[in-house]
């Protein structure tokens, strides 16, 4: 349990000061240098075999590889418009919609009518929230409902984290025509280079490494209960690393949500889970 809670507090202080080097660095170049040090830590790590693989295992990393990449793009464009912790809100709204397409009981929906509340909540304080900072949370919520669809079908084709390893590639080389429009001055500073790096490994590896260990212990629902966390866990990064205050109707939207996740994985025993 502990090791999940730590995988949670990192990836949202991880987004936290990724915030942060939006004053010296685009969004863009940001997430690129996310990708850039999980993709290199992960290949080092895994060591994927890549000769003989069938071309379903390839289109199934690649795949998955567009679904990290326009995750973790669009979030960063949320958060550069939008409060973390709203990001995040709005993002887990995709898996919860997944996980809802699980429920055996009539009753379970009650789960998606108190997310639809959360969003509700948030909707009185549209006046104060950018649009689009919006929609890129709505998209990436949708591409983390393809990218945990995904991952069941990388792990059939490719054995432990080769998969991962090889969609963080395809994610890389997917953002990458992004730098063109990227000051370059911000990649050339060691600072914001070492910045960059550990918010990758923030974000990706201590999380994944983290959740990777706990699953061997843990149950799937109990998990999934767990990572409902992650709206609560994102809005006090954002509290703590970049100063963000929250309306009382945010922290009520936040709660609302939360706890429809917890309910929504108790109901269908399915982890919602993110990179």
């Amino acid at each position: 349990m502990g090791l999940v809670l730590i995988g949670i507090l990192s990836v949202q202080f991880g987004a936290g000061f990724a915030k942060r080097l939006f004053a010296d660095l685009e969004p863009d170049g940001v997430v690129w240098l996310r990708l850039v040090t999980s993709a290199a830590v992960l290949l080092l790590w895994a060591r994927p075999r890549l000769r003989g693989r069938s071309r379903t295992a390839w289109l199934v990393a690649a795949r998955y590889g567009a679904c990290l990449g326009i995750m973790n793009w669009a979030i960063y464009q949320s958060f550069s418009r939008i409060p973390i912790g709203v990001a995040v809100t709005i993002e887990f709204i995709g898996p919860l919609i997944l996980a809802a397409v699980g429920f055996r009981r009539p009753r379970d929906l009650a789960w998606v009518g108190l997310a639809a509340v959360g969003v509700l909540l948030l909707g009185f304080e549209r006046g104060h929230l950018d649009p689009v900072g919006v929609a890129y949370a709505l998209l990436a919520g949708a591409a983390w409902a393809g990218y945990i669809l995904s991952s069941a079908a990388t792990g059939r084709e490719w054995p432990g984290i080769d998969g991962l390893a090889v969609a963080s590639v395809v994610a890389v080389v997917l953002i990458s025509p992004l730098l063109l429009g990227v000051d370059a001055g911000g990649l050339t500073d060691g600072r914001v280079l070492l910045f960059g790096a550990a918010v990758g490994l923030l974000s990706s590896v201590v999380p994944y490494t983290a959740e990777l260990s706990a699953l061997r212990t843990l149950p799937a629902a109990t998990f999934g209960v767990l990572m409902s966390l992650e709206p609560a866990a994102a809005a006090l990064a954002g509290a703590l690393v970049v100063s963000e205050e929250l309306a009382a109707v945010q922290w009520g939207a936040i709660v609302c949500v939360v706890v429809a996740s917890i309910g929504a994985t108790r109901a269908t025993s399915r982890p919602l889970v993110g990179a």
